[in-house]
């Protein structure tokens, strides 16, 4: 049986310049000094990448791929990131209908049956809290969460800030936008944890009402430092953005069909319109994808659109470098 845990957690061990053999369940467990870090090893992975370099850094590891949840970018992108960096995978997709799950067995079970086999496990669930659980499970291997429930995404995170560090130069005096799904989009719960590490961010969130981020968490995130101003029309988006995050509709957090509609009716779309009324010419727009009626494809043509250039190809780096840690062959 799964609890579901605060979106704001308190009972994880901090990295402290130390990644060896840590999970990675949340995006509190990062502070500054270690994202810098990471960005730095990320340097190094993406120009493995881009050259095409051999790489024998988890020469003779094997990573679990352990996917509850249907994913294309974030399972591609790890089994990519630990195969260019010489490693393998055990990979499982939908286990509730391919595995022993189907015949009843525990979650527990399942990850230390896993954690048998592999240096690592990379998880992704569809119930907040399911990260945590492993780890708790997992007594010899890291566990990274690839996505738990409408919880967090701390690997997406590291991607997006350093998409936006590689842009900027910098984290902190940045205002953005942020649009969408914000109650349940956890790409968005994350990036708010990860911003509020530095000073001056003003962030607003664009959601339909029923759709903002829950009280708890807009004060949680309110103490942090962090600056929040909901909005709920695109007359009151701001023309001074240096960056956009645009997020679907969670149509798979809605108990019914109606109901997803419903919020699906009144979001806000990015098209070239939008982009041509208020945003900056240095702007850039993000999308942690898949895109579902919430950025114009028209847009793609863009320049500021990165979410099929560097955004997407730096989640294989930023991945690279974060196992390459964890793993402790750097």
């Amino acid at each position: 049986m799964f609890q579901a845990i605060s979106h704001l957690q308190t009972d994880i061990e901090m990295i402290h310049g130390d990644f060896k053999g840590k999970d990675i369940v949340s995006f509190d467990q990062f502070e500054v000094a270690d994202l810098n870090t990471l960005f730095t090893v990320t340097r190094q992975m993406k120009r493995i990448a881009e050259n095409n370099e051999p790489s024998r850094l988890l020469e003779g590891l094997l990573v679990g791929l352990l996917f509850f949840e249907p994913s294309s970018r974030t399972f591609s992108s790890f089994s990519a990131a630990v195969k260019r960096l010489g490693g393998q995978t055990i990979e499982m997709q939908n286990p509730e209908a391919f595995s022993s799950v189907s015949k009843g067995e525990t979650f527990e079970d399942t990850i230390q049956v896993m954690e048998a086999y592999t240096n690592a496990i990379v998880l992704r669930h569809r119930i907040s809290g399911a990260a945590k659980q492993a780890a708790r499970a997992a007594s010899f291997v890291p566990v990274i969460n690839a996505g738990d429930g409408n919880n967090e995404h701390p690997t997406q995170t590291l991607l997006d800030m350093y998409t936006l560090y590689e842009r900027f130069g910098r984290l902190d005096n940045l205002t953005g936008l942020l649009a969408g799904d914000a109650l349940n989009s956890r790409t968005i719960h994350s990036l708010l944890r990860g911003l509020s590490l530095y000073e001056n961010n003003t962030m607003y969130v664009l959601s339909p009402r029923q759709l903002q981020l829950s009280r708890d968490d807009f004060v949680s995130l309110q103490d942090r430092g962090i600056r929040l101003i909901e909005i709920h029309r695109e007359e009151d988006i701001p023309q001074d953005c240096d960056f956009w995050y645009w997020t679907r509709v969670q149509k798979e957090r809605f108990a019914s069909a109606e109901e997803y509609r419903q919020a699906q009716s009144e979001i806000v779309v990015a098209t070239p319109e939008l982009l041509n009324k208020y945003a900056s010419k240095d702007m850039i727009l993000m999308d942690p994808l898949p895109r579902v009626a919430s950025v114009d494809p028209a847009v793609d043509a863009d320049e500021r659109a990165v979410y099929l250039r560097s955004q997407i190809r730096n989640g294989v780096y930023t991945r690279m470098a974060l196992l390459a840690l964890v793993l402790g062959r750097i």
